[in-house]
């Protein structure tokens, strides 16, 4: 099964986090549908804004420099958007740990904000909720869909979950049509690389163009499933188009598991360049690590059409393309 994004001309998006990876890609893709797109970004400090994202966009989108946190921001911004794609979020699991009360304040009363705003001020609109793997912790079974249980290994993971209920309780009980799609591992241009704690696959590209180690925690045998930024955006947009999505949860991937050092060894050969070493596990990263996770895609295929269209070596390709002329810009 196969899909087409429908035009969107003269439809309203609002995205939070849009100066962000997922969510600044999204933005050129809702401009070239034909949507008017309206950012709600409160650009705080290590967060992986970065307005370089929107560089070639900025005078075609309207920028809302505030925080999901402040009600009265989410009251304003909300008010006459079609479509509220939520990406705004704290997405490192590490800090989650270490800071719990901010990825709170964040990843749910942030979204409580969103959910409220829209009861009170724009009950047409529909919510996108990008939730994550880590809601299911550890997986029991391989490949993992909605059906399997939820025990989230970390603090980001249980606030994440929180907020994916919201979301969904207001679709059933207000009326406010919502859908969640749990992301898993994504990557591509425009992703943040200061820091590793934001996604490791474009952490390690920057180490490969700035001649620096990979360290590969472990003996590298664990198993992700890893989605092109491209491919996670189709499905957002193809959530919000799709009235079928109302109310639902689904999980994203490719259904193709890859052992963490062969992601490694790929983006050492598509760059022609690299080293890496095997260290032992961080204590902290160890404990709320999950070994395996391999997404069963069949419910968003069957229902919405979607399936990933990049391949990772693709993917990867495309990506190590754009740093090597942006580097400067995201390091």
């Amino acid at each position: 099964m196969s899909y087409k994004l429908l035009p969107m001309d003269g439809k309203n998006a609002l995205i939070t986090g849009g100066v962000g990876f997922i969510g600044s890609n999204l933005a050129i893709k809702l401009l070239g549908l034909g949507a008017n797109v309206t950012i709600l970004d409160a650009m705080l400090e290590g967060s992986g804004c970065n307005l370089r994202n929107i560089a070639e966009i900025k005078d075609k989108v309207k920028l809302i420099k505030k925080d999901i946190r402040d009600a009265d921001a989410t009251d304003g911004a909300v008010k006459g958007a079609d479509y509220i794609f939520h990406l705004a979020a704290r997405s490192s699991h590490i800090l989650s740990m270490k800071d719990p009360h901010t990825d709170m304040e964040i990843n749910l009363k942030g979204t409580l904000n969103i959910l409220e705003s829209c009861r009170k001020f724009n009950r047409n609109a529909k919510i996108i909720f990008s939730g994550t793997r880590t809601e299911m912790g550890e997986p029991l079974y391989s490949p993992a869909d909605e059906k399997h249980p939820d025990n989230p290994s970390d603090v980001y993971g249980v606030n994440k979950l929180a907020a994916e209920k919201y979301v969904l309780l207001y679709n059933r009980v207000h009326g406010l049509r919502g859908t969640v799609l749990r992301l898993t591992n994504t990557y591509g241009p425009r992703h943040q690389m200061k820091t590793g704690d934001w996604g490791v696959v474009n952490w390690f590209i920057r180490k490969i163009l700035k001649g620096e180690e990979i360290e590969v925690y472990g003996d590298g045998s664990q198993i992700r499933d890893y989605n092109y930024v491209d491919d996670v955006c189709d499905a957002l947009i193809l959530a919000a188009q799709s009235g079928k999505s109302d109310g639902e949860m689904f999980v994203l991937g490719t259904g193709d598991g890859m052992r963490f050092i062969d992601m490694v060894k790929t983006l050492i050969e598509t760059a022609g360049t690299g080293r890496y070493k095997l260290v032992e596990f961080p204590k902290d990263r160890k404990a709320i690590d999950i070994k395996s996770y391999v997404a069963n895609i069949g419910k968003i295929n069957r229902t919405l059409g979607w399936t990933p269209k990049t391949d990772f070596k693709t993917g990867v390709r495309a990506t190590i393309s754009f740093y090597r002329k942006e580097l400067e810009n995201y390091v």
